[in-house]
C-alpha cells in the first residue's frame, strides 16, 4: 500500500515556483542570473501598513480571530467593493483567506463534485487546473488566441458549456498575459452566461490596480448585475499593496457559498494571520496614492520590455493592458539551432536555452496552456530588465 494518496497524481508542482528555485540554485552556484519568473512586486510594503501591523502586535492582536476574517477587515473589504467597484456586500457575503490562492482553492473544494466541469481560458494561471483536479473536477480549456489579445470570446465559451459546467474562471488583468477585459467584453461573455443558469463565475481580480494607458477596470458582477448572485469576486492585497508575504486574500459572493468556504477553512488552516489582517485593514482604508505612482513605474517597464523583445529576432510581443507580465511568442525561434547545435523544438527548449546561455530565467508557455510562448514578469528593477533584454536579443541573434 502506497503512503502517497492517488489524488496527488492529478496535479503537478507549480512550474513558476520551479523556475524561481532553479534560478536561486544557479545564483548560489555563482552564475549571474536575472530571474524574470516570479510574480511578485519588487516594491516594499508601504510604511503605513507596516506601522499598522506593529500597532496590532503591541495591542495584543495576536490571538485567534473569526475563521474567515475579523469584523474590521470585512468592513474594510465591503467599503472597498462599494467604493471601487460599485458592489454592495454584507459581512456574511465576505470571506478572508491566507492569500487569494486559498480562497480560490476553498471555493473549488466547497463546490465541485467528481466530474463537474470548470471552464478555464488559456493561457491560464498555472494553479487553476491543478486546484480543479484536486477537487475532483474536470478542467475544460478554451483558448483565447493572440489575435484576440489572449481573451476568451463569447462563441467558444458557448460551445464549451455543458450541463456539467459549474464554473467559469475569469482572471483580469491576466496572469500570464496581462490581458484585461473591458466592460463591453465582459458584457458579451455575460450574455452567454445568462443563457446557462447552472454556470457560476469565479473572477480573479488580483491585478485590478495594475492597469495602463487609461484602461478602465471592470468586474463582471458590476457589469452584468444579473450575474451578481452567481459570481464569486476574488481579490487581495498581495499585488497592489506589495504584500505577497503577508498572505491575505478575500472574496465576496453568495452567502451559502461564503459559509461553505468558511467550513472548509475551519478544518484546514483556521483564521488567516491576525497581524496580517490588521495590516490589510490599513491597506484598504489608508492612503491609496502610491498605487498609481507604482503602476506608472510598471507601465514604463512594460513599454521597455515590449520594445526590447520585439527587437529580438524570432520574438514578437503584444503590449498588454495590465498586470506585470508579458507573454511573447517565440514561434520564430522554433526549428533553429543553438550555437551548440541543439534544435529549438518547443518553448521549453527556448526557455532552457535562454537560462543556460544567457542566465535569463523565464517561464515556458506550455505551463500556462498555450505554446510556443513564454512569460516574463517585469516586476523587477529597470536596470535588470534592460540587461535581460540585451541578453535575450543576443541569445536570439545567435540562433541559426
Amino acid at each position: 500500500m502506497s503512503l502517497i494518496a492517488k489524488r496527488l497524481a492529478r496535479i503537478n508542482p507549480s512550474p513558476t515556483l520551479a523556475v524561481s528555485q532553479k534560478a536561486r540554485e544557479l545564483k548560489a552556484a555563482g552564475r549571474d542570473i536575472i530571474s524574470l519568473g516570479a510574480g511578485e512586486p519588487d516594491f516594499d510594503t508601504p510604511d503605513t501598513i507596516k506601522a499598522a501591523a506593529e500597532r496590532a502586535i503591541r495591542a495584543g492582536e495576536t490571538k485567534y480571530t473569526a475563521v474567515d476574517g475579523t469584523p474590521a477587515l470585512k468592513a474594510a473589504i465591503a467599503a472597498k467593493f462599494k467604493r471601487e467597484n460599485g458592489l454592495v456586500y454584507t459581512a456574511d457575503q465576505i470571506t478572508v483567506g491566507t492569500g487569494g490562492k486559498q480562497v480560490l482553492y476553498n471555493a473549488l473544494m466547497a463546490t465541485l463534485d467528481a466530474g463537474d466541469e470548470v471552464i478555464i481560458p488559456a493561457p491560464y494561471w498555472v494553479s487553476y487546473p491543478d486546484m480543479v483536479a484536486l477537487a475532483e473536477g474536470t478542467p475544460v480549456f478554451v483558448t483565447g488566441p493572440e489575435s484576440k489579445g489572449f481573451k476568451l470570446q463569447p462563441e467558444p465559451l458557448e460551445q464549451a458549456i455543458t450541463p456539467r459546467t459549474k464554473w467559469l474562471i475569469l482572471n483580469s488583468p491576466s496572469n500570464p498575459t496581462g490581458a484585461a477585459y473591458s466592460a463591453a467584453e465582459l458584457a458579451a461573455l455575460g450574455e452567454v452566461l445568462l443563457r446557462h443558469p447552472q454556470v457560476h463565475v469565479m473572477t480573479d481580480d488580483m491585478y485590478e490596480h495594475l492597469i495602463y494607458d487609461g484602461f478602465a477596470f471592470a468586474t463582471i458582477a458590476q457589469v452584468v448585475p444579473a450575474l451578481f448572485d452567481r459570481t464569486l469576486t476574488v481579490n487581495g492585497v498581495s499585488k497592489a499593496y506589495a504584500m505577497t508575504g503577508w498572505r491575505i486574500g478575500y472574496a465576496a459572493g453568495p452567502k451559502a457559498l461564503i459559509k461553505a468556504i468558511a467550513t472548509i477553512q475551519s478544518q484546514s488552516t483556521s483564521n488567516p494571520s491576525s497581524v496580517s489582517q490588521a495590516a490589510a485593514v490599513e491597506a484598504l482604508n489608508g492612503p491609496q496614492d502610491f498605487i498609481a505612482a507604482r503602476a506608472e513605474v510598471f507601465r514604463q517597464r512594460r513599454d521597455l520590455v515590449v520594445s526590447m523583445l520585439n527587437q529580438a529576432p524570432g520574438i514578437t510581443c503584444l503590449r498588454p493592458e495590465g498586470a506585470f507580465y508579458v507573454y511573447p511568442s517565440c514561434a520564430g525561434t522554433i526549428g533553429k539551432r543553438t550555437p551548440e547545435g541543439k534544435v529549438i523544438e518547443t518553448d521549453s527548449d527556448f526557455v532552457t536555452y535562454l537560462l543556460e546561455s544567457e542566465g535569463v530565467a523565464v517561464v515556458q508557455g506550455v505551463a500556462f496552456g498555450l505554446s510556443p510562448y513564454f512569460r516574463i514578469s517585469y516586476a523587477t528593477s529597470t536596470e535588470a530588465l534592460e540587461e535581460a533584454g540585451i541578453r535575450i536579443q543576443r541569445a536570439c541573434a545567435a540562433l541559426r
